[in-house]
């Protein structure tokens, strides 16, 4: 067969090579089946093919394993309404101007040697960038060492600036500064009983500090019988225990309207808690940072009520009023008409039925205020004008 020839047939079969053969060669049919496959395993094995079978930046290759969706970090101010609540801004607010406070009591032991007998952890509230701070009194009472645990996790050197124990409340200071978190004082003659009352302290010391308890305000005007109190305290059942001694009572909009000071702690008894009125220890402060005590008006007089008599046996068959039982020499009721017998009746207006009322009625002035005093001798009623005076130091 001549070349020609054999052009000839090579032509004729390859047309029909064109026609009976699909458009990809059988090596490439193959290629294309193996990929599938591979494919197919991947979805159920984890192979990953990309079309590079190269191991060029295999370790840097984050689809090596499984990597979660990249999501936007948000900001506390971008919760959502259900998470970024009252209660959560109101502790933004006043959580970090809430301190504790630990001191140091120290004694002499038979050498003469300064020895460390104890020591008191509880909270505070920073009120003032001066660095005035509130606690009670009997957080730092007998204590000469004084350490105050920022919200930040730095701890200061802090000074007694004054302590009242008839109201357990006490200032303490630190240096002061723009960047010193402090809390904003409320109004606590405005509470609701019901509201919602969050208690923020270091429960049980350190450890716990910055602790949130949330509940109500359960009560208001309340006296405890095992505790001498100048004045009513507001009860809650948000969780007060040791340590929250100090701490703050904050209603949800962020103000703080308590110390707290006192928990009944008696078996069975849960979920009482008791704080001091902002409004009644405004002033117990500002006499503890200008003077470094309270001074408290005097009258100097032993009186009796209804509950005292009963509680000696005696009874009371009077209306109101309590039984004056002793008049102190030079004190400023001994210059006036009223003898002992004789039964008061009001002080400033303010009408008088138990031993509490009528101190209260006196706390509510300062020495040097004259006040009208109605009282009841022989079964007919006076008047007369007393100046009130400043009371001695044991009868604060």
């Amino acid at each position: 067969m001549d070349r020609e020839d054999l052009d000839k047939q090579l032509k004729e079969q390859g047309l029909q090579s064109k026609k009976k053969e699909p458009k990809f060669k059988l090596g490439q049919k193959r290629l294309m089946l193996l990929a599938a496959a591979l494919v197919i395993a991947g979805g159920v094995g984890g192979c990953f093919f990309n079309g590079n079978f190269s191991n060029e930046n295999k370790g840097n290759n984050p689809a090596a394993g499984y990597t979660f969706p990249q999501t936007e970090q948000k900001k506390l101010q971008d919760l959502p309404t259900i998470r970024n609540t009252a209660i959560v801004q109101a502790v933004k607010e006043v959580g970090p101007a809430v301190v504790g406070i630990t001191t140091r009591v120290y004694d002499r032991d038979i050498f003469n040697r300064r020895i460390n007998v104890g020591q008191s952890v509880g909270s505070g509230v920073i009120f003032d960038k001066k660095g005035y701070i509130v606690t009670n009194n009997h957080v730092v009472a007998g204590g000469t060492d004084v350490n105050v645990s920022l919200s930040n996790g730095q701890t200061v050197p802090g000074k007694v600036i004054g302590t009242d124990p008839s109201t357990d409340l006490a200032v303490v200071k630190i240096d002061g500064g723009d960047n010193l978190p402090v809390a904003a004082l409320g109004d606590s003659d405005a509470l609701q009983v019901g509201e919602t009352a969050i208690a923020i302290g270091n429960p049980l010391g350190l450890e716990f500090q910055g602790t949130v308890t949330v509940g109500v305000i359960s009560a208001l005007n309340r006296s405890l019988d095992d505790i001498d109190q100048r004045f009513k305290l507001i009860q809650t059942d948000a969780a007060i225990n040791p340590g929250n001694s100090g701490g703050a009572l904050v209603t949800a909009d962020g103000k703080v309207v308590g110390i707290n000071s006192a928990k009944i702690s008696k078996e069975g008894v849960e979920g009482m808690g008791f704080s001091i009125p902002i409004n009644q220890a405004k002033g117990i402060i500002e006499q503890l940072i200008a003077y470094g005590k309270v001074t408290r008006a005097y009258l100097g007089v032993y009186a009796a009520d209804k509950d005292i008599a009963s509680r000696y046996g005696y009874q009371w068959d009077h209306d109101g009023g309590v039984l004056v039982m002793k008049i102190v020499r030079n004190s400023p009721l001994s210059a006036s008409d009223i003898r002992v017998g004789d039964y008061i009746m009001t002080i400033g207006g303010k009408d008088i039925a138990t031993v509490k009322d009528m101190r209260d009625a006196i706390d509510a002035h300062r020495p040097g205020d004259k006040v009208t005093i109605v009282y009841e001798h022989n079964n007919s009623k006076y008047e007369t004008d007393i100046i009130l005076a400043s009371a001695p130091e044991n009868d604060q």
